[in-house]
């Protein structure tokens, strides 16, 4: 396969991946955002690495509505919904011909949504509605990838973008979420805030899988567990990075060659799979987590370097 094909599929996984981990995380932030502190804004900001953007974006007062259209409808910034999409469209449009026609016109379906949205009047234009759609959407897309697409290197490189995106933004949102609700990082408290810790697991929309496995009240310790270490949540780390491993054994076996990035991948995997809760919140959660996402970044940049010829 071209690197150029290759590099294509990869950033409409991970672009794709962008949008739809966006769209959750602000649905679950407007709804904490009825019954706290107003710190959300700056919150989600960091998640994404981009404070100081919005502070230069921001209008005077309602903060959270400026974060909304920042990364919603902002077009200069990269990481916005409406830049994603447009993204992942681009690439997936160079790449017809190693797509399914499903996949394609879900794709393209969504980004003439959102164009003919955009068109219209700003004032009255409905954001939630807009985030739901983009919501709902994404699964699709990704569900049509799931059932149409052959199980080749273009299935492999649109994974690896996939979980590689998903991964980095759940160990985000566990780091900022978490220490906004326990800034001295200790997961132990009598009294734990029902709402603002079901809103963290909203933003992987884990909620009701919290109950079905741990059947108890919300706890901080467990909420870190189901989100870094349970390989059968579909978007907790380990999940994540096992299946970016996964990708990586299926293409080393196509091409009869490994290399540094092959290695990186299994030590990650390595590393989530035998990590206990405890003997993290041990070391510190922000260092761990901290670790973990400065090595999914040097994993993505082996990844550039082997596979995309970046």
């Amino acid at each position: 396969m071209l690197s150029s094909t290759a590099k294509n599929l990869y950033w409409m996984g991970r672009y794709l991946q962008r949008a739809k981990s966006t769209a959750r995380l602000i649905e679950a932030t407007q709804r904490m955002a009825l019954q706290s502190r107003g710190e959300e804004a700056a919150g989600v900001a960091a998640m994404f690495g981009m404070e100081d953007e919005f502070r230069q974006t921001q209008q005077q007062g309602g903060r959270l509505a400026s974060l909304i259209d920042f990364l919603v409808l902002d077009e200069s910034n990269p990481s916005s919904i409406v830049s994603s999409i447009a993204a992942a469209r681009s690439n997936a449009r160079e790449e017809r011909n190693n797509i399914t026609v499903d996949v394609w016109e879900s794709l393209n379906g969504l980004w003439l949504e959102l164009s003919t949205r955009l068109r219209s009047d700003r004032a009255t234009l409905d954001r939630g509605a807009l985030i739901e759609t983009v919501k709902k959407q994404a699964v699709m897309i990704f569900g049509a990838a799931q059932v149409t697409l052959l199980r080749d290197e273009a299935y492999n490189f649109l994974q690896l973008g996939a979980f590689l995106e998903r991964g980095d933004n759940t160990a985000r949102i566990l780091d900022v979420k978490f220490h906004l609700l326990r800034p001295d990082g200790n997961p132990h408290t009598d009294k734990p805030d029902y709402f603002a810790w079901s809103e963290v697991l909203a933003c992987i929309g884990a909620v009701r899988t919290y109950r079905r496995i741990y059947r108890s009240a919300l706890d901080p310790m467990k909420v870190a567990e189901l989100m870094m270490l349970r390989r059968d949540v579909p978007r907790s780390v380990h999940h994540c990075l096992w299946m970016v491993d996964l990708s990586m054994r299926e293409l080393a076996d196509t091409y009869g060659t490994k290399g540094e990035a092959d290695r990186l991948a299994g030590e990650l995997h390595a590393r989530l799979r035998y990590a206990r809760v405890d003997q993290i919140f041990d070391i510190g959660l922000a260092k761990f987590l901290g670790g973990v996402r400065d090595d999914i970044a040097t994993l993505s940049d082996e990844i550039g370097r082997q596979f995309l010829l970046d």
